[in-house]
């Protein structure tokens, strides 16, 4: 099925979103839309799939003009759309979520749920997708449940199947298996258009390349383009890569964790006995595959969970027990993975989300009111120091594209004087013009002397952060090593594998971990 869009236009206000955009997807072709957060790819695809109506422009389905009402218009034309932030009931099982709205029947008017079964089956079967119909999907992983919204489309007959952002909640791992997806449903003769910000994933996957910025197209490449163009083009300037940093001027320990240990609700232990040191001027990256216990360190060192055994102390005093307040007025600054859940209330403004850790203090609040002028002019700093792109301050945050939402939150974290920052994931789902100024922001933070722990699975952003890196596996710190460690050596250490017997095998590979500086690591933290 060829879809094309001919000067597609959609306003919200004085903000044009899409100006005048012109799109071809062939049959059979990957086609990816490039661009920064809030440069229109969601907004453009939500008019494609009826979700918006557009101000301007036709959209036509092999050559013939068409006109969507609603999504359910959409898909009946062949189009399918799974949306970076899932539309599942997690209550229901994968079968009835894929079923819902669609549901077959059978005599005396009954859902036929063995027919819903055996559909995820065949589908699942026919793709390697390996998902259970009968599981609950609030019990599925994350790179499960995205495949459960590609069955949904794929039961409804899509031909051409939208992916908005498939990739900014996924590990490393669970992206390779979507991308080998992607190249399957392509062979099968789905066309793919995938919207994403990410250079090296357009260069593995995509066909052909559209960019748009600032809701225009422009320009197209082609995949064989160097990230560094790709992300000129889609930045419109020239952007650094790599992470600009001197060498760390550690000073004293500040931040000490002592013999950690965090339960899960069946008892079983999510952070097993872990210790940690966090000196003065140094950024601790904590790496591994999502769900080794790092979120559940985080949570513990802010108060979200409390610990059965060990302690937390921050210049000396002891963070086990003070709760979040605590932990915040003693200056842990803190940007949690999940920005939607934890780090912003999306029904409250831009300008409220970014003192939402700060409202009863001065200058915010002065005798109990509020000082609406202040949180007024901070908003508008913050927004432009940190390109948040929002219609206004007083919009609603949960309006604004993800990457969006993630600069508000570090934008709050990151503009209070700090004793410690904490930041989960802290560039998931930005582009690179904003990873660029997010690591610029850290790596200054750093300077200042504040102890900084990173929590990421991006293997790039390890690399270039981290000052030394903790590897945790099933709840334990397999090992610390300095920043620029081996690739080899880290995958390895993610595994499971101890850091003495993942250099033997990465040995091989001529890894680039010093033996001095593996012995300094062993002697100094007393965790390998």
């Amino acid at each position: 099925m060829k879809l094309e869009l001919r000067g597609i236009t959609k306003v919200f206000g004085s903000l044009v979103a899409n100006d005048h955009i012109d799109l071809v997807v062939e049959p059979g072709e990957i086609h990816a839309l490039l661009g920064e957060n809030g440069a229109g790819k969601s907004t453009l695809m939500n008019v494609l799939y009826g979700l918006y109506d557009p101000d301007g422009g036709e959209i036509l389905v092999d050559d013939e003009p068409v006109a969507f009402a609603g999504p359910g218009e959409a898909m009946a034309a062949g189009i399918g759309m799974v949306h970076q932030h899932f539309m599942l009931v997690p209550v229901f099982t994968v079968a009835e979520n894929v079923a819902l709205g669609h549901e077959p029947i059978k005599g005396a008017g009954l859902i036929d749920a063995r027919k819903a079964r055996s559909l995820v089956k065949e589908i699942s079967d026919r793709f390697g997708f390996e998902v259970d119909p009968g599981a609950l999907v609030e019990e599925l992983p994350v790179g499960v449940q995205q495949r459960v919204e590609i069955i949904k489309a794929l039961s409804r007959d899509a031909k051409v199947l939208i992916l908005d952002e498939p990739t900014a909640v996924l590990t490393p791992q669970e992206t390779d298996e979507l991308i080998a997806i992607m190249r399957q449903l392509k062979a099968a003769g789905t066309s793919i258009v995938f919207i994403t910000h990410k250079l090296r994933e357009v260069r593995a996957v995509a066909d052909r390349i559209t960019v748009i910025r600032r809701g225009k197209v422009v320009g197209a490449a082609d995949p064989s383009a160097s990230e560094t163009e790709l992300a000129s083009l889609m930045v419109g300037r020239s952007v650094s890569l790599g992470v600009d940093k001197a060498e760390a001027e550690a000073g004293e320990s500040t931040f000490q964790v002592r013999g950690l240990t965090v339960l899960d609700a069946t008892g079983v232990p999510v952070v097993d006995d872990v210790d940690l040191d966090v000196r003065r001027g140094e950024i601790l990256v904590v790496a591994g595959v999502q769900g080794n216990g790092q979120t559940e360190l985080t949570e513990t060192i802010i108060g979200l969970e409390r610990p059965v055994a060990g302690s937390i102390t921050l210049d000396g005093k002891e963070l086990v027990g003070v709760g979040v307040a605590g932990a915040l007025a003693a200056g842990v600054g803190y940007v949690p993975e999940d920005r939607s859940t934890d780090g912003i209330i999306g029904t409250f403004s831009v300008e409220e989300n970014l003192v939402l850790d700060m409202i009863a203090s001065p200058p915010f609040s002065r005798a109990g009111a509020l000082d609406k002028g202040a949180i007024r002019d901070n908003a508008e700093r913050r927004i432009v120091e940190f390109d948040v792109r929002t219609q206004s301050v007083t919009a609603p945050a949960g309006t604004l594209s993800g990457g969006n939402q993630q600069k508000v939150v570090l934008a709050r974290e990151m503009s209070r004087p700090l004793r410690l920052l904490i930041a989960s994931q802290p560039t998931r789902g930005l582009d690179v013009g904003s990873i660029e100024f997010v690591h610029q922001r850290i790596v200054a933070e750093r300077d200042k002397g504040t102890p900084v722990i990173i929590v990421s699975t991006e293997l790039d952003e390890v690399l270039a952060l981290g000052d030394r890196i903790a590897v945790m596996y099933r709840g334990r710190v397999v090992g610390v090593v300095p920043g620029g460690t081996d690739r080899d050596v880290l995958g390895l250490m993610m595994a499971g594998v101890p850091l003495a017997e993942a250099v033997e095998q990465a040995a091989a590979h001529h890894t680039t971990l010093g033996e001095a500086d593996i012995e300094a690591e062993q002697s100094e933290e007393g965790t390998l």
